[in-house]
């Protein structure tokens, strides 16, 4: 009882004094500076001549499939967007505009950290030109998450289900209970396409809440998260050593876990925590070789979309700004009104800033 009574006080004296939001961001610290400690014991005698030998006896013919793949993978992630669009009704808005919105976001909010809030604000200064507001863009946020977790769900479950011991290699858990946990996966997600099968389910009340997508829409939307995954961990595959032999599934099971974690951390691109999990659930491959593979992987799937990201992001608020003066075309809004571009543009740049600041 005492034991409990001191972890009951200390709770409260977080939850009152530091609150919610600043004890996760604590408890992101700790797991960061936990993964850059086990980063530099597994690295600290390892040669920077090694890596870079490594990097260049990498096929250039698997370098430029997971070039592919992960190019592949980022376009699965504009569905993202144009499914959460259809979903909550915004059909006006066209799949151009779509794909800007959730290409941008995510390679923006994985590079910088925070997915939901950096996300969240480079979606509404894309869509509040098209008469989208908070709520809206707040909306499609929640459907593109669900999507992911979703399909993060589904790939797990059936990997975890098939291949137990790579789950075990991350949380070191036995065999049968990762596989225990993998079938439990695979059933909470056959209960959730069932719920939504039976008849309109709703989240959220008054104006803010969401009509779930039926059966046969859900699975579209798993479909759409197993592929993005999917394209992403054949890309690690492909850029992975050729020795020793690891299978398909396996290396997936440890990708998808190391993504989340790297995600839970809320750490820039996952940085530290990705590649520390990664490191530990594969210790049967040369360290320099696996650190090259890391390396090209984040060239590809981190800095080579953000950099592009924020020339689309650049160029149109400088064409934003060009056609500012002249009288900006109507664009209808889904409700038979029309919205200025231009003018919104402003309205949705002050609104991208305060939100920023909050």
């Amino acid at each position: 009882m005492g034991v409990r009574a001191v972890a009951s006080k200390i709770w409260v004296f977080l939850r009152d004094r530091v609150g919610l939001h600043g004890l996760g961001f604590v408890l992101s610290l700790v797991v960061i500076a936990f993964a850059a400690t086990v980063l530099y014991r597994m690295l600290h005698n390892l040669k920077l001549a090694d890596v870079m030998d490594a990097l260049a006896e990498k096929d250039p013919r698997n370098v430029v499939i997971g070039f592919l793949l992960v190019a592949g993978a980022y376009l699965t992630l504009t569905f993202y967007d144009w499914f959460a669009l259809r979903t909550i009704g915004k059909r006006h808005v066209p799949y151009r505009i779509a794909a800007l919105a959730g290409f941008c976001s995510y390679s923006i909010g994985h590079n910088v950290g925070f997915t939901v809030f950096t996300g969240g604000s480079v979606r509404y200064r894309i869509y509040s030109a098209w008469g989208l507001g908070a709520i809206d863009v707040a909306k499609i946020c929640f459907v593109a998450g669900l999507t992911f977790w979703l399909g993060n769900i589904a790939v797990l479950g059936l990997g975890i289900t098939i291949h137990p011991e790579a789950a075990t290699a991350v949380d070191h858990l036995p065999p049968v209970i990762n596989r225990m946990i993998g079938i439990g996966a695979l059933a909470v997600l056959a209960g959730y396409i069932t719920w939504v099968s039976l008849a309109p389910r709703h989240i959220g009340r008054s104006s803010w809440f969401v009509t779930l997508p039926r059966g046969r829409t859900t699975l579209v939307q798993v479909g759409i998260g197993i592929l993005d995954l999917t394209l992403c961990a054949a890309a690690m595959y492909m850029l992975m050593p050729s020795t020793p032999y690891i299978d398909p599934v396996s290396l997936a099971v440890i990708f998808v876990t190391a993504t989340l974690l790297g995600f839970a951390s809320h750490a820039p691109g996952g940085l530290g925590v990705f590649d520390a999990a990664l490191l530990v659930a594969l210790p049967q491959f040369d360290k320099s070789e696996l650190l090259a593979a890391l390396l090209i992987f984040r060239l590809f799937y981190y800095i080579v979309p953000f950099a592009l990201s924020l020339t689309l992001l650049g160029a149109r608020e400088l064409s934003l700004r060009l056609a500012a003066p002249a009288e900006a075309p109507a664009v209808p809004d889904g409700s038979g009104a029309g919205v200025h571009t231009a003018g919104t543009a402003k309205v949705a740049s002050k609104a991208a800033a305060k939100s920023a600041a909050e």
